[in-house]
């Protein structure tokens, strides 16, 4: 390889947070122009007087810290709080056709929006519209349907509790029950795969539980870049001597060395802490070949103990008690030969051993895990085997032990708690009906997947989204774009423009909203919303700033717009009653779902509360009354790897990113600067294929010998990039790559698009 490397690439030597973090958000708050306000709406992010940050959904501390932010955070907030503005002018000076040739970086850019907007198809332009025109002219597009299920309502995890209560009441009132929803693209394999193992589809520890673990086991996730407040309970946790045992493809800085912008000594000495005390980098697709090592180690462990005349290793008391499957999980880790974990984990029988042993040892044990995880054809597989590998020792339900999903956005968890969800269960239904007077259909609606496969067939027609970025953060965007464009209808909330936006339907409206930061005052005063994090921890969030523009309206009173439109006073909802104050919503919450018994009183604790996960305490809501060990048959081999010269695609965020907003374009851990169009290789895989780091090539996704959906999917003339990647694997920017995941691609038992594990090949690019 030769040592001139291409351009905007280069060694990044640092450790992730420091410095490099710091210069970073003072970089964040001048290039939006938040100068004058941005130290003291930091000062507010995180704490019980101010706003949830609109970031990841990683728990405060009690919400008591007086320096509760991260560098990303700081990105969210300054991208949210920006003095740019896009007016009508804006639009006025640039054709939808226009802006379709921008960067999603460039259009987000811009500023916030400051009115509401119907698109002009004269002018190829947005013009203003009236609040009351735009609510009128949704609500005739809805109420001409013949079937309301031809509508879909989609929701993004940044939507407060009160917001997304009130958003799937709008819709089941109206009498759809479609409910494509951010989660169904990155965690839903947790949400279904869960329940079945243990009952309940969130995660089973507190924060306080990283205090008195024995051991943590990461998988499939990057906390520097996508959860880095993450980074403080790892950095404490590692300086107490807590192995940290990392599995993921790619070395991601923060999980190796942290310097904490927090701690005087290692800022002002230039050092850092280690984090990972074992790093291993597994194939994208190996983590069920995984776990079925680390678990034939533990039996093995078990039985050489007893040979010992020791007790075994496995918690059996816990196994008899409150578990069935584990005869069938024996029978077919027996089964599992060595040789297939090796090859399909790209992990040699010693690393796996050598993890499995830190987890013997260990008394109590929590598993974070991420999207590396989730975002594949058997997903939810990966979910209950790691489950199972914390059965065998009975880390489930006792403190300092557990299992921890990573959430995205602040709220994702949240949205699914009050009522988004396609698949409603009979008790939610008799709390709707307890609280509103009406029964909706208990009908299953459709995921994301579903909703575009029924917009491309033109089964829907109309599209309402709580915010978000849908068509670009959904797989497979030469089928979903041209389906968004066939739609009658497409309303739209959102702060910022975004592509979404310019796929234009018969009707299409954007509806700016009030962001989280900033002041929500309603017919009763000003208001409070309320977010979930991952750890099933209710807060209040209050926004103090004054709002980008005095035509905005906030979701909540956005959603009643629409709902009295189009569905009046039907049932006897009084939706300017509900949005005069948000207590009133609340206490709906409550009725419909009781575990938020006392909302509004708890809500006002510093903290707020935590929501019931029976699984925490032992108490298994399957089924079986127990927890299940579940057993998948083999090691999950993609058929389309087994085709000649075919890599692994993993998608993955850069450091300026967040989901799908681009906030910059570097991604510094991976010393990538002022460019995206890259794509990481192993050297020899590059040497393999007759390539050299920079060249250009082209990126196809190879189809599977029975796939229907045969289209040719090519990402052309990226930049080969040589990095630290197994052999075999490939990775580049998410939502760049979605062109190479097929719609057809994804997880069939929770939906969950397989971006984590595309099967590629690699070529020359053409001339």
């Amino acid at each position: 390889m030769s040592d001139e490397r291409p351009e905007g690439i280069e060694e990044y030597d640092a450790p992730a947070g420091g410095w490099g973090a710091l210069k970073a958000v003072a970089k964040a708050i001048k290039e939006q122009q938040v100068l004058a306000q941005g130290p003291l709406t930091l000062l507010k992010q995180n704490q019980p007087d101010g706003f949830d940050c609109p970031g990841c959904a990683w728990p405060d501390p009690k919400h008591t810290s007086s320096f509760e932010f991260c560098e990303n955070g700081v990105k969210a907030v300054t991208w949210e709080t920006t003095a740019k503005r896009v007016p009508p002018e804006f639009f006025a000076q640039h054709t939808v056709s226009e802006l379709w040739t921008w960067s999603d970086y460039e259009l987000e850019n811009q500023g916030r929006l400051t009115h509401p907007l119907i698109y002009d198809a004269k002018t190829d332009r947005y013009v203003p519209i009236e609040w009351d025109e735009a609510f009128a002219k949704i609500a005739e597009v809805l109420n001409a349907l013949p079937d309301p299920n031809m509508a879909e309502f989609y929701t993004s995890g940044r939507a407060s509790n009160e917001a997304a209560f009130l958003f799937q009441l709008l819709a089941r009132a109206y009498g759809s029950g479609n409910f494509p929803d951010c989660s169904n693209m990155c965690h839903e394999a947790t949400s279904v795969g869960l329940p079945m193992s243990i009952g309940v589809g969130k995660g089973t520890v507190t924060l306080e539980d990283f205090d008195h673990c024995d051991a943590i086991f990461s998988f499939g996730h990057n906390p520097g870049t996508n959860h880095p407040r993450m980074m403080a309970t790892l950095w404490e946790a590692s300086r107490r001597g807590v192995p940290i045992i990392v599995f993921n493809p790619l070395k991601e800085r923060a999980l190796e060395r942290f310097a904490s912008p927090q701690h005087a000594v290692e800022m002002a000495t230039f050092s850092s802490t280690n984090i990972a005390s074992a790093y291993y980098q597994v194939r994208p697709g190996g983590d069920v070949a995984v776990f079925k090592g680390m678990m034939k180690r533990v039996l093995e462990r078990d039985e050489q103990d007893k040979l010992a005349g020791g007790p075994g290793v496995l918690d059996l008391e816990f196994i008899a008690e409150h578990t069935s499957g584990f005869d069938e999980l024996v029978e077919d880790l027996n089964g599992t030969s060595w040789d297939d974990i090796i090859i399909k984990s790209g992990l040699s029988r010693e690393n796996i051993e050598s993890a499995a042993d830190v987890y013997v040892q260990a008394k109590k044990v929590i598993i974070a895990y991420g999207m590396g995880l989730t975002q594949h054809a058997n997903g939810t597989a990966n979910v209950q085997q790691m489950v199972n590998f914390l059965l065998l020792r009975g880390n489930m339900g006792r403190e300092g032990a557990g299992i921890c999903p990573l959430r995205g956005h602040s709220n994702v968890q949240g949205n699914r708690t009050v009522g988004i969800t396609e698949i409603p269960n009979d008790a939610m239904l008799d709390g709707m009906e307890r609280a509103f007077g009406f029964r909706p259909s208990g009908k299953k609606g459709n995921a994301a997947i579903e909703s575009v496969e029924a917009i491309e067939a033109g089964h829907s027609k109309a599209l309402i989204c709580l915010g978000g970025n849908f068509a670009v953060a959904m797989s497979d965007p030469e089928r979903t774009f041209a389906a968004m464009r066939k739609l009658e209808l497409a309303a739209l909330m959102a702060t910022k423009l975004n592509r979404s936006h310019l796929l234009i339907a018969k009707n299409t409206i954007i509806l700016p909203v009030v962001a989280r930061t900033e002041l929500d005052v309603q017919a009763n005063g000003p208001q409070s919303l309320t977010v979930e994090d991952s750890m099933s921890m209710v807060h209040a969030s209050r926004g103090f700033l004054k709002p980008a523009s005095d035509n905005l309206l906030s979701e909540p009173a956005i959603i009643a717009g629409i709902g009295k439109a189009t569905i009046g006073d039907r049932y006897g909802i009084d939706w300017d009653w509900l949005i005069a104050d948000y207590d009133r919503i609340r206490d709906k919450i409550e009725v419909v779902f009781p575990d938020f018994f006392d909302f509004n009183k708890r809500i006002r604790e510093p903290g707020g509360f935590r929501l019931d996960v029976a699984a925490s305490r032992r108490e298994w809501r399957t089924a079986s009354k127990k927890a299940n060990f579940l057993v998948i048959k083999g090691v999950n081999e993609d058929p389309r790897l087994l085709q000649p010269d075919t890599l692994t695609l993993t998608t993955i965020r850069s450091h300026d990113q967040y989901n799908t907003t681009v906030y910059g374009l570097n991604d510094r851990y991976r010393g990538v600067f002022g460019r995206r169009d890259v794509v990481f290789l192993n050297k020899d895989d590059l040497a393999d294929h007759g390539l050299k780091e920079g060249d250009l090539v082209d990126i196809e996704a190879a189809a599977a010998p029975d796939d229907s959906d045969s289209l040719p999917r090519i990402l052309p003339r990226f930049t080969a990039v040589a990095y630290n990647i197994p052999r075999g694997s490939a990775a580049g920017y998410y939502p760049e790559m979605n062109v190479l995941c097929a719609l057809s691609h994804y997880d069939k038992r929770s939906g969950t698009p397989s971006y984590k594990a595309i099967p590629v090949k690699i070529r020359a690019a053409a001339v």
